[in-house]
């Protein structure tokens, strides 16, 4: 939780003005619990019924339970941001970072990763065949872009296009000895 958070959190729980509550955070190192402490002996926290008054206008809210210790109250419109701006970001790092397929050293094409992410989506059987058969015609299939620097899974790629290879170089070699 940033600082601006609790400064409202603690304007919400006790009842006073974003001063007075950025003041006694302050002054307890940030902590919430202090900081009501604090209020509580300088007589600013307002009594339960007391009158009080808020600059929120009408908005419904949502209780959410996010991280089981404490309820949060949430707006929809503040959770569709959210939710909305997870995906943006989401969709950014699928835009920027791509899935190429490579032949002997050579890269044959590259997509972006969200591209891939539909078509897994869509048809996902079709595109595992496809990507099957493909290492047994010398395909090699990597991630690349700024985002995926510390992914061991082109490190699986190609182990299974080593096993692959291994697997036609002994089919070759019982053919062979067969003839």
């Amino acid at each position: 939780m940033d600082n601006f958070e609790k400064v409202e959190k603690l304007r919400e729980r006790a009842g006073v003005s974003y001063e007075e509550a950025k003041e006694a955070l302050e002054k307890s190192g940030w902590d919430i619990l202090d900081a009501m402490i604090y209020l509580e002996r300088n007589g600013k926290v307002k009594q339960e019924g007391a009158p009080s008054y808020t600059t929120k206008g009408g908005q419904k809210n949502i209780d959410f339970d996010f991280d089981g210790k404490e309820e949060k109250k949430v707006s929809v419109g503040k959770l569709l941001g959210r939710f909305f701006s997870w995906c943006g970001r989401w969709l950014e790092k699928g835009n920027n970072n791509s899935f190429c397929v490579e032949r002997k050293g050579r890269e044959i094409f590259r997509m972006p990763i969200t591209v891939l992410v539909l078509l897994f989506l869509f048809s996902a059987g079709m595109v595992i065949w496809l990507l099957i058969i493909g290492l047994f015609f010398s395909m090699r299939y990597r991630f690349a872009g700024p985002d995926v620097a510390a992914v061991d899974i082109n490190q699986a790629f190609d182990s299974a296009a080593d096993a692959v290879e291994n697997i036609k170089s002994e089919f070759s070699d019982t053919v062979s000895k067969d003839k």
